[in-house]
């Protein structure tokens, strides 16, 4: 094997790491900066860099890595902790995207096959991507954070199954799909069959002895993941597929998030080399020809993604709070496009003009997606009055019964609203939960307090609601902008109980503060200090801490 000698390689790392600076600062991620500079250091460039025997093996690599990672971070219980919501949006959004991209490319006059890989590779979101950017705006855990990533879950499971189809055609180029099909089917059983083996039997054996050397635990993930991919590939399937197994094996041990930990920047230094491999594939030939295709297919997957999702919600009876902020993130296509477009490529399905193709797409799609993310609650407020009729589908009026036998409204059943509202009814209080999502109305339906379907910024459920009886209303939302505005509408409607809002933030706490809320709720500050308090306790017993000023010696 040619290596690339020493000095090219270091430039072009260097080259890549000032791209990477400056499209932070144009809070790009960095995929575009790879993307860039493969172009820059490729054929079309400088001609530093071909896709050789090197680039391509590192790159490959890199992959492999990736899909370990997907498959060892498959949570299911993401799934089930949002309800069918997930796994409904999820599947109708990659049909229907599918189907419509499809639809465009074929009036393009593109070959069948062609068309059905931009239909494919255009239904993906970017993991890596959406969760760094929800993660950085504290999203993850909010509903539509959850439901967000449950939809990329989803995806994941519908990428790997297809990227078995492919197989199944490339298998099927001799005896026809029908033979190809029942190999490929043979074949995974028999892969499917070592790895249930060594999730069952050798991996709870094994692991233990090798956790206890943190560095032996990254070395036997590595090859773990390269030798499954390796066995995939002998067994004529892709090597992501193997690799994704081999991280699925994995997923349901105490060890994964270590290793999910020390190998996501591997992973990510890695899949630099399959950027510049895939910048210097492109073909610039008729990129004129090419912009008005990708332009096209750009709207659909920064539009049409997000209004799927948003659709599909509604009719599930989400509020667009939760819908547009969970569709939103979804308006880019994934880095397993371009994955799905170099297997096409290798297996003769696809040419480079159509590689270019998605590449385009995606370098528009990733880079304008980054600010629908940052800015989603400011594209929220614009876009909720056109997208109002979605959410007639919605019941408007909650029923609630007997209007005088509650002291206490409560919004938001998560973790500590749904905490607060059983500690209050045990109290004695009678309790009215009202949460915007559906799967937890339904949860917490035969509690012993009352719950009803609705958003605090609905001013006619607030007008439904027994404000004249009620001493109390409480907000367990931990959204400033959303408190702000119930607390505008209750001033408005005339309430004159305690209102007592939440905040996660010493910034949020103070704004709430300044607006006159009688009450805010810091369950963050709360628990930091009753569990400072508790362990001072124990040090004093122990005897390892003074006594505080007034307490015993």
């Amino acid at each position: 094997m040619d290596l690339y000698p020493f000095p090219v390689l270091a430039a072009v790392l260097a080259i890549a790491t000032v791209a990477g600076l400056v499209m932070s600062r144009l809070r790009q991620p960095l995929i575009v900066a790879f993307l860039v500079v493969g172009v820059v250091v490729g054929p079309v460039g400088t001609g530093w860099v071909s896709a050789d025997g090197t680039i391509e093996l590192l790159a490959d690599f890199g992959i492999a890595l990736l899909l370990f990672l997907v498959g060892l971070r498959l949570d299911v219980h993401m799934i089930r902790s949002t309800g069918p919501v997930a796994v409904v949006t999820g599947l109708t959004q990659v049909a229907l995207t599918a189907a419509v991209a499809y639809l465009i490319a074929m009036a393009f006059g593109m070959h069948g096959l062609t068309a059905l890989y931009i239909a494919m590779a255009l239904t993906f979101s970017s993991t890596i991507i959406i969760v760094k950017l929800l993660s950085d705006k504290r999203e993850l855990d909010q509903l539509h954070g959850r439901i967000a990533v449950g939809v990329l879950i989803v995806q994941d499971l519908v990428v790997v199954l297809v990227m078995i189809v492919l197989t199944a055609f490339g298998e099927g180029t001799g005896g026809g799909l029908g033979h190809g099909m029942a190999i490929v089917l043979l074949k995974g059983a028999g892969l499917l069959s070592v790895v249930w083996l060594l999730m069952r039997y050798l991996l709870p054996r094994l692991l233990p002895h090798i956790a206890r050397v943190p560095d032996l635990l990254v070395l036997f993930g590595v090859s773990y993941a390269a030798s499954m991919a390796a066995l995939s590939g002998l067994l004529g399937f892709s090597s992501e597929v193997g690799a994704f197994l081999a991280g699925v094996s994995l997923a349901s041990t105490p060890f994964r998030d270590a290793l999910g930990a020390r190998l996501a920047s591997l992973r990510d230094f890695l899949l630099l080399f399959f950027f510049l491999e895939l910048g210097s594939r492109l073909e610039f030939n008729d990129v004129t020809g090419q912009v008005i295709p990708a332009l096209v297919f750009a709207a659909v997957v920064l539009i049409g993604k997000p209004l799927i999702v948003v659709t599909v919600m509604s009719l599930m009876r989400y509020p667009l709070r939760v819908s547009v902020p969970a569709g939103l993130p979804l308006g880019q296509i994934s880095e397993f496009s371009w994955i799905l477009a170099a297997l096409g490529l290798s297996l003769g399905h696809i040419t480079n003009e159509t590689v270019s193709l998605i590449t385009l797409i995606g370098l528009i799609t990733i880079a304008l997606s980054t600010y629908l993310i940052t800015y989603s609650e400011q594209i929220y407020h614009r876009v909720k009055r056109w997208l109002a009729i979605l959410e007639r589908r919605a019941p408007r009026e909650p029923k609630i019964v007997a209007a005088d036998s509650f002291d206490v409204i409560l919004y938001g059943l998560g973790r500590f609203g749904g905490h607060l509202a059983h500690l209050l009814s045990i109290a004695g209080h009678r309790v009215l939960a009202v949460d915007f999502d559906p799967h937890q109305v339904k949860i917490h339906s035969t509690d012993e307090f009352a719950v009803v379907f609705g958003s605090a910024e609905d001013e006619q459920l607030l007008e439904a609601l027994p404000l004249s009886e009620a001493k109390y209303v409480i907000s367990a939302i931990p959204i400033a902008q959303v408190n702000l505005a119930l607390l505008q509408s209750l001033r408005q409607h005339g309430f004159t109980g305690t209102i007592a809002l939440t905040a996660h933030t010493h910034h949020d706490a103070e704004r709430l503060r300044a607006a006159g809320v009688h009450t805010v709720l810091e369950p963050f500050s709360t628990a930091a200090r009753a569990t400072s308090n508790a362990l001072h306790e124990l040090l004093i017993e122990d005897g390892g801490a003074p006594a505080r000023d007034g307490e015993p010696k």
